[in-house]
């Protein structure tokens, strides 16, 4: 087999390909940030947030609630709280978790000043399921962790029953 060589058309213009072009880390950034605000439109954050839970969206703490034979317990992290900073209530069936963190600190040293400040604040309420005894409502909070045990009243107990399947 003969070599064949194939010459290719060359223009005497220096015009750059694409593939030739200088990459800017920059322009792509730019170009990134004027697509999101092009797609910026009234009701834009409420349509992106509106698929997020609640608890994500307004710092309010995520809350584990549970049933077992005896009692519902509600458990709920909150790091960087202390016991005297929470408020746990019951009115009409409805159970409240509030809370609110203030904390100031301040550093000073030859060379510099550090002053921070934290606070906020949250709530979240609950319906209480039928059959929960009021009276017997127990609430601990340990190590940033809140516990509340909510029994069930005996007649709660013995509600549930098994349903057989038939089948066809």
């Amino acid at each position: 087999m003969a070599d064949t060589a194939k010459k290719l058309p060359v223009s005497p213009e220096n015009k750059p390909t694409p593939a030739m072009e200088r990459w800017s880390p920059f322009d792509s950034l730019r170009s990134e940030i004027d697509r999101v605000f092009n797609e910026f439109t009234p009701g834009f954050f409420d349509r992106t947030f509106a698929r997020l839970p609640t608890a994500f969206t307004r710092g309010v703490p995520a809350v584990d609630f549970v049933e077992s034979d005896k009692s519902y317990e509600l458990t709920a992290e909150l790091p960087g709280i202390e016991a005297k900073e929470l408020d746990v209530t019951l009115a009409n069936g409805i159970l409240t978790v509030k809370g609110e963190k203030q904390e100031s600190k301040e550093e000073k040293a030859k060379e510099f000043y550090l002053s921070e400040r934290r606070y906020g604040s949250f709530q979240r309420s609950f319906q209480l399921p039928d059959g929960v005894e009021a009276d017997k409502i127990d609430a601990s909070f340990s190590n940033g962790v809140l516990k509340v045990v909510l029994p069930k009243t005996p007649a709660a107990q013995k509600n549930d029953r098994k349903i057989t399947i038939k089948t066809t």
